[in-house]
């Protein structure tokens, strides 16, 4: 199947290229980029849009198996390609975790059966998520998971993440770190400060993933291994990532769009689609997350899409689960809150979606070279739209319904597919012509 993309501002980061070109694809992969081409196939004519490589999520959790009243592969797939996503990578807290190679290759098969775009398995590193003893991690890999991570549950046991580490460098593969002291977090619901004394609820102290940076830093170093620090979110953890790096450390890491974009102030209003793990934190750790992001530190930008069903949510702040979901606002909240407002420039958010998360984890896409995967994103940076609480996925714990954001995906191309396609409105159907009233 051949597709010709015509006329539009073509952003490949990749290649530091950014300029009006067409972007012809055949038989799934780039075949070509430059000034009017030709082709025998499909058109579409993108004057007006942005084109740029498919966006790779590291951080995703599909909830499959297990926990399927929250989101399924078919339905968190369907919710990626809405925001641009042509690969994810699944987490690896289901139920029963993806702890052995059964589960990966479940996964697998699901995504190729039911799935909108590419996902990526990442396996546990302990059995059963408990951190006692290590998963199986060699056969995790064999059978396809691409990194390994307790996600959801920090690893407190110095020495099994020494061995994960160990065992993740020989088979090339990176540690996902949930970074929290689960004795400095305690029951804590938000973050240590002033609006959580405020509110009179327990705060989770920055330090809880401060420390915790600093120990699997030093081990990363240890071991020669790559460390990649999930959902990063405070000032230190910014800082002990920059120290490690300028020592030579293998160390990379991501940050949620909701944490680029709020606050704990924003609590006042008791909303448990702001509650997430890491909580939202004070102005003072956004500061220097957006600082990081601007001066590079920062790898990728990552969604920790955490589908809950809206009973789970619709309870007392206390009581309701971390999590919010991402895939499909994730663009626009970034390029509302970081290229509208001068912090980066487009090609920079381009990179942090597409080409920095494919460096990272070492994968296909990210990327618009002849010969790469044909996996490509279509933007509106001029479209206006509200975000409401109907999403592709099944669950809407979206800290940013009611907000009016500019910039949309409006179509994802996965493999040379259009999987995704908001340019033109669904036609409606036609109505039956009412019979007359004897």
């Amino acid at each position: 199947m051949n597709l010709l993309i015509q006329n539009a501002r073509v952003i490949d980061p990749s290649r530091d290229f950014d300029a009006k070109a067409d972007v012809l694809i055949e038989n799934g992969v780039i075949a070509e980029v430059g000034k009017k081409l030709r082709a025998i196939g499909d058109v579409i004519d993108a004057n007006g849009l942005v084109v740029v490589p498919g966006f790779i999520d590291l951080h995703t959790h599909l909830r499959e198996p297990g926990q399927e009243h929250k989101e399924t592969i078919a339905t968190g797939t369907r919710a990626a390609v809405a925001g641009g996503y042509t690969a994810v990578c699944a987490m690896a807290n289901t139920i029963p975790p993806n702890d052995e190679r059964a589960v990966t290759e479940m996964i697998i098969a699901e995504a190729a059966r039911n799935g909108a775009c590419r996902v990526y398995p990442i396996g546990a590193v302990s059995r059963g998520l408990k951190g006692e003893e290590l998963a199986e991690i060699a056969d995790l890999r064999a059978a396809g998971c691409v990194a390994i991570s307790d996600d959801g549950k920090p690893v407190a046991n110095a020495q099994l993440m020494r061995r994960a580490l160990e065992y993740a460098a020989m088979l090339r593969i990176p540690v996902v770190a949930h970074e929290e002291d689960p004795n400095l977090s305690e029951d804590g619901v938000m973050h240590e400060g002033f609006h959580s004394t405020l509110l009179g609820m327990v705060g989770i102290p920055a330090t809880s993933e401060e420390t915790m940076v600093a120990r699997d830093v030093l081990l990363a170093q240890k071991t020669h291994s790559h460390l990649h620090v999930a959902h990063l979110s405070t000032a230190g953890a910014v800082e002990a990532v920059r120290r490690a790096r300028r020592a030579g450390v293998n160390v990379t890491c991501e940050v949620t769009p909701h944490h680029v974009a709020l606050t704990d102030e924003t609590l006042q209003s008791f909303s448990t689609n702001l509650k997430m793990n890491p909580p939202l934190r004070s102005q003072e750790h956004r500061d220097a997350v957006i600082e990081a992001i601007a001066d590079g530190t920062i790898d990728a930008i990552a969604t920790d899409h955490a589908p809950h069903h809206f009973d789970e949510k619709n309870i007392e702040f206390d009581l309701a689960p971390f999590g919010v979901i991402g895939l499909e606002t994730a663009f626009s909240v970034c390029y509302d809150r970081l290229v509208r407002r001068r912090v980066i420039d487009l090609p920079r958010l381009i990179e942090l979606m597409s080409s920095g998360p494919a460096r990272a984890f070492n994968l296909p896409g990210g990327t618009l070279r002849p010969g790469s995967p044909a996996d490509v994103t279509l933007l509106n940076l001029d479209e206006r739209f509200q975000v409401t609480n109907t999403f592709q996925s099944k669950a809407s714990n979206s800290p940013f319904i009611g907000e009016t954001l500019q910039g949309r995906v409006v179509a994802t191309i996965v493999g040379g597919v259009l999987q995704y396609d908001l340019r033109e409105p669904a036609p409606l159907p036609a109505s039956r012509p009412r019979k007359k009233k004897r």
